[in-house]
């Protein structure tokens, strides 16, 4: 019998199992269907921007007779770079009901609608003279990347081996950054459940000990139940898995990662690049930014999540710290350039290590099933409306305070970080059922199971009128 929640056979094998081929490709397949555009997306209007303006500008000539100035084409294009993560929030907030409707994988199956229409109108846009019909392309894009993002993870979560739940749930990111980089390639000006599957995901005979794993999460979330959003909000149980996501989510868009992404170009030319060559300077740090993910993959599960989280915020937090300096005197010094450069590819070291990849993992990691797609919701709406905000009013931060707006992301990875390290365990290495008992004594509640056997270890209890559990 299928599962509905993932679209595969119960039959689950050992949680130490290793990575089979049929997981492999499972992964792969997944990952490049949905979180690969949502990556490519992010980055496909940073180098050929120049190009897209000039679109606006002609077909807006066509119209009135008269070019735009740039008091106009800048929140004209601010709104077609921020129409994206826009879409994205939309797409978190409907992922809830597409994963109860049509399973995880059956919502990644039909998820590519949304990539599909919008592919063909951003290719009639030239023909049509209507630069709206980019704008809107970018929203639809956007939904088909926000419920990526969130299906994805639940998916590769839920299918992975206990000892391999890190090195898939990156995968995720993996995949954002290699269409970050395939994007930044394809812009230079040069180039233009049938039963027995997932025991083939594993290749292992041997299913009880995961059996028992997944019997002992299943009594924890029937005795929780399923949880609408409001519901996940109120409940004193699930308090700080959820402002750590919140605390996540804010911190991996709010410390500058899409500023660098979106505006690239702008940043190497702000530091002495020439425009000419600030292109394949993006190329240099796209490849940079994807083989650190990869690193990453393989790092989170042999030194764990929250080291590379703190480091990643670390180094982030003092290269913006630096690159400000950097903007600030390199008129005075040219030689500062070169640092400059240097700053943004300590940021994409740093933020490539830990801030973008490892949320994924941990976001999956600290939520039973029966919370996960309300808590999914929530994560993405912030992920979303935080992206939004930071490709909406970076151009006018820059413009009004320069240098100094990469101050305000240091001070935003530096809260983050102080967050991490006073809150948020270590997840290696344990299954959901143990990091729920962690969580559970965070924020001062015990788990029904356990309240179960000291009931039964106490005695016979007195009859007392019926009461529901803080979980």
């Amino acid at each position: 019998m299928e599962n509905k929640e993932t679209g595969t056979p119960p039959l689950i094998p050992s949680r130490e199992g290793g990575l089979q081929l049929t997981l492999l490709l499972t992964t792969l397949s997944s990952a490049f269907g949905s979180a690969f555009q949502y990556g490519y997306n992010i980055a496909v209007v940073n180098t050929p921007h120049k190009v897209f303006k000039s679109f606006y500008n002609e077909t807006y000539f066509e119209r009135h007779a008269t070019f735009m100035d740039e008091k106009l084409m800048l929140p004209l294009w601010s709104c077609t770079v921020s129409m994206f993560p826009l879409g994205g929030l939309l797409g978190s907030l409907i992922v809830g009901l597409l994963v109860d409707r049509c399973g995880r994988k059956g919502t990644l199956l039909i998820n590519n609608i949304f990539a599909i229409i919008p592919a063909i109108l951003m290719g009639v846009s030239k023909v049509a003279k209507a630069f709206e019909l980019i704008m809107f392309s970018r929203v639809v894009l956007g939904v088909c990347a926000g419920i990526s993002y969130s299906a994805l993870p639940m998916y590769l979560g839920e299918l992975a081996p206990k000892n391999l739940r890190g090195m898939l749930g990156t995968m995720t990111e993996v995949f954002v950054i290699f269409g970050v980089f395939l994007a930044q390639i394809f812009s230079l000006q040069a180039i233009l459940g049938n039963p027995a599957a997932l025991r083939r995901l594993r290749g292992h005979a041997d299913l009880e000990a995961e059996l028992e794993d997944m019997r002992a999460e299943a009594r924890a979330e029937h005795a929780e139940g399923h949880l609408s959003v409001l519901r996940l909000c109120a409940l004193r149980s699930l308090r700080y898995q959820l402002l750590s996501i919140i605390v996540l989510m804010a911190g991996q868009q709010l410390s500058g990662i899409n500023a660098i992404n979106y505006y690239a170009d702008t940043i190497y030319t702000s530091a002495g690049v020439e425009a000419s060559d600030s292109q394949y300077v993006t190329v240099g740090a796209g490849m940079v930014n994807i083989v650190m993910t990869v690193i990453s993959a393989v790092l989170v599960e042999r030194l764990g999540r929250r080291p590379l989280l703190l480091a990643g915020y670390g180094i982030c937090g003092s290269a913006c710290l630096v690159l400000t300096a950097v903007i600030l005197f390199q008129n005075r010094v040219p030689e500062l350039s070169y640092l400059g450069i240097i700053c943004v590819f300590a940021y994409i070291v740093g933020h490539s290590i830990g801030p973008s990849p490892v949320p994924s993992v941990v976001r999956t990691e600290i939520f039973l099933q029966s919370s996960r797609r309300a808590a999914f919701m929530v994560d993405g709406a912030v992920h979303w409306f935080t992206n939004f905000i930071v490709g909406f009013l970076f151009p006018s931060i820059q413009e009004a305070i320069g240098a100094y707006s990469f101050i305000i992301f240091a001070g935003i990875c530096l809260l983050t970080a102080i967050y991490i390290y006073l809150v948020i365990p270590e997840t290696k290495g344990k299954t959901f059922v143990e990091i729920n008992r962690i969580f559970a004594k965070k924020n001062g509640v015990e788990i029904p199971e356990e309240k179960k056997e000291e009931t039964i270890a106490a005695g016979p209890p007195v009859p007392s009128p019926a009461k529901e559990t803080s979980f």
